[in-house]
Order: C-alpha cells, then sequence, then structure tokens
C-alpha cells in the first residue's frame, strides 16, 4: 500500500507541476507604460591603454 500512496503522491505532485508552468500566468503588474528618460547620460572619455 505504500508504494500505490507514493506513486499517486508523485502522479499528483508532477501533474500539479507540469499545470503550474503550462497555465496562462496571473502576475498582475500595472499599466504604468514606458517611462521616459529624464537624466543625462555620462559623457566620461574611456581609456583603454592598457
Amino acid at each position: 500500500m505504500k508504494i500505490g500512496k507514493m506513486v499517486a503522491d508523485v502522479s499528483r505532485f508532477l501533474s500539479e507541476a507540469f499545470a503550474r508552468i503550462f497555465s496562462p500566468t496571473d502576475d498582475v503588474y500595472p499599466p504604468i507604460g514606458v517611462q521616459p528618460f529624464s537624466g543625462d547620460p555620462y559623457d566620461k572619455p574611456r581609456n583603454f591603454d592598457w
């Protein structure tokens, strides 16, 4: 009986994992859109004198 319960537990674990991976996402992100860049770029010259 223990082997049957173990097989049932493993199959339930795998089926729940499969359902979680391939189900639609449930992420709820706010619709904020693209944020504009309002800073100045860093223009330090690169010195590659190795």
